[in-house]
């Protein structure tokens, strides 16, 4: 066994009493599959050697009666076969479906809990390929695969315990190709395993940009790059397909090869065996038995080609997904419980130092303090760390030097689940999903009533254009809400950060993507829900932060001003620079 294969049988520990009924029925299935040329051999003996049959030493004398057992012998193991047929196969299925959801889903669960820079460095149209076809062809596998070795190992050991005892010099003939045919499967698999690690890469990548140019279709067009975009999807496919010829030539050549060996050890059967049966050293009916298991023993192993095709295949996904599960997660948990109802909302940003993975540092030293209802503004020129500060602060990182707390106490400390239902975030990049505006806006607050829902749309100044939609609140807003607007999207955002009644709020440049009539609803809305709450506000629109308790202006990662609004602009530094660029009397003045 390879080393995928003992780690897939250590994730399946917990089913390990299927995996034993299902091998079980495996085996007895092909048992009793061997059978029949056994009662084959009984009915040629009884048909020429009659009252010295071997059944009539057994205290069944009449030759019509022998005939009778070995009928009902027959009806009963092919009623066993079927039985256990019927058994592993529903066994094997089932246990294929459970190992494949729990894959599917314990990797789809890891992946959550992984922390943003992970997110970074790998792509998600390779992780869906993980998700889906890695994790399909281990079903595949256990669907059919790991019964068929099982039932060769099986025919191997019971063909070969029934032909040592009836004839130890024919079975040296029969058994002669076997260990030709086992070395060469081995290196079989020593040379696709390779070769299927790279179709699994292959198919990986060209997952990874047909996600990319769906979620990119409305640029790809306005671009007119549909070609171009033809061209790279082309390019990859081709490398998937060249992959794949590799191992298909390979693998196409296995059984013909292996067949040629089998043709040696059935023929040398045929030969030897049928001589002895001549000169009478061997029975007839022993004979009939040897020539059918020799059969049933060598041309089944022209499967194992297939059958090592799809277990490479299996395994080079099982490593694929077992390295996503065992990917290390970086973020601990603190694990102290926080009840989002006891958060005052005091934070405290203390001496920050964060770097991105091999990136220089985007916050050197900041240090900033927000008492429990206080309204803080963060401003700066793009790339100053603002947004840094909203994802260390909902731990999606964590810095590398320095600590944030919650009411004094490091945030850390508490449970991260905790800490992200205390705070509501509404971000420039607004999410939606494919779902309905009720569905959109009651996500993450899935207790809510429909009476709630509406409360905080209404807040947000959302109602009176989604009562225009054709379906209202049931209304299908598409994926990503692309049948809604930039200003629209941002509304359903805000309802849902509030119908979450957060102690804490962050607004993440909340009204930059939208028109000046929509920015001031979204402000009407936002100064009403801003009250008694701790409230963070990002923003570029220096005009939506002027009433701030303290506006800390950030440069190069680093706090160089902060104060009122009034204070800054008079103290004439960068802040005022920045106001006077919005407000237009830089221009005036030159």
């Amino acid at each position: 066994m390879t080393a995928p294969l003992f780690r897939l049988l250590r994730y399946a520990k917990p089913h390990r009493a299927q995996l034993i009924a299902a091998s079980a029925c495996s085996v007895l299935n092909k048992l009793f599959d061997l059978a029949p040329p056994l009662l084959i051999g009984m009915a040629v003996d009884v048909v020429v050697k009659q009252e010295d049959s071997l059944l009539a030493s057994w205290g069944v004398p009449d030759p019509m009666n022998q005939l009778w057992v070995i009928a009902g012998l027959t009806v009963f193991i092919w009623g066993m076969e079927s039985v256990f047929e019927y058994a592993f196969g529903v066994l094997w299925r089932n246990l294929a479906q459970t190992i494949q959801h729990e894959l599917r889903i314990g990797a789809y669960d890891h992946i959550q809990n992984l922390d943003l820079g992970w997110f970074q460095e790998h792509d998600s149209g390779g992780l869906m390929a993980i998700l889906n076809d890695d994790v399909n062809q281990l079903e595949r596998f256990l669907d059919g695969g790991a019964n068929d070795i099982l039932q060769v190992s099986t025919t191997v050991v019971a063909v070969g315990i029934a032909f040592t005892a009836v004839s130890p010099a024919v079975a040296g003939l029969a058994f002669l190709p076997v260990p030709i045919i086992l070395g060469g499967s081995f290196a079989f698999q020593r040379r696709i395993g390779p070769r299927y690690a790279a179709v699994r890469q292959r198919v990986s990548e060209l997952s990874s940009q047909l996600a990319n140019n769906l979620g990119g279709i409305a640029t790809i067009k306005a671009y007119t790059s549909e070609a171009h975009e033809k061209a790279r999807v082309e390019a990859l496919s081709n490398a998937y397909r060249d992959s794949n010829r590799d191992a298909i030539r390979m693998s196409a050549a296995f059984s013909p090869l292996i067949r040629m060996a089998i043709v040696v050890g059935f023929t040398g059967t045929l030969m030897y065996g049928g001589h002895l049966a001549l000169t009478g050293v061997l029975e007839v009916g022993a004979y009939s038995v040897l020539v059918f298991l020799t059969q049933r023993l060598l041309w089944p192993l022209t499967r194992l080609g297939a059958t090592f095709d799809l277990y490479q295949r299996a395994m080079a996904s099982t490593s694929r997904v077992l390295d996503l599960l065992d990917t290390p997660l970086t973020l601990t948990d603190g694990g102290r419980a926080l009840p989002v109802a006891d958060v005052n909302g005091a934070l405290g940003f203390h001496n920050l130092t964060f770097a991105y993975p091999d990136r220089e540092p985007v916050l050197h030293n900041v240090s900033i303090d927000v008492p429990a209802g206080g309204t803080v503004a963060i401003v700066g020129s793009t790339g100053s760390g603002k947004s840094t500060l909203v994802r260390l602060l909902l731990r999606l990182f964590d810095a590398q030097q320095g600590h944030i707390t919650i009411d004094g106490v490091d945030h850390k400390e508490w449970a991260v689940g905790d800490v992200r239902r205390a705070i509501g975030l509404v971000s420039q990049n607004v999410f939606l999903f494919s779902g309905t505006v009720r569905e959109n806006i009651r996500y993450g607050s899935f207790d809510a009533t429909d009476d709630d829902v509406e409360r905080a749309a209404t807040s947000a100044e959302a109602t009176e254009f989604i009562d225009a939609l054709p379906q209202g609140y049931d209304t299908v807003i598409g994926e990503r809400g692309v049948k809604l607007s930039g200003g629209q999207r941002q509304r359903l955002s805000i309802a849902r950060a509030l119908l979450k009644n957060p102690p804490i709020l962050v607004l993440d440049e909340a009204t930059s993507a939208v028109d000046n009539e929509t920015e001031a609803a979204i402000q009407r809305s936002l100064e009403r829900v801003t009250a008694d709450r701790t409230t963070v506000i990002i923003a570029h629109r220096l005009s939506t932060i002027r009433n701030a308790d303290n506006i800390i202006v950030l440069e190069q990662g680093q706090v160089v001003e902060h104060g009122r609004h009034d204070a800054l602009t008079e103290l004439g530094g960068v802040y005022a620079g920045l106001w006077a660029v919005q407000t237009g009397e830089a221009a005036a003045g030159r």
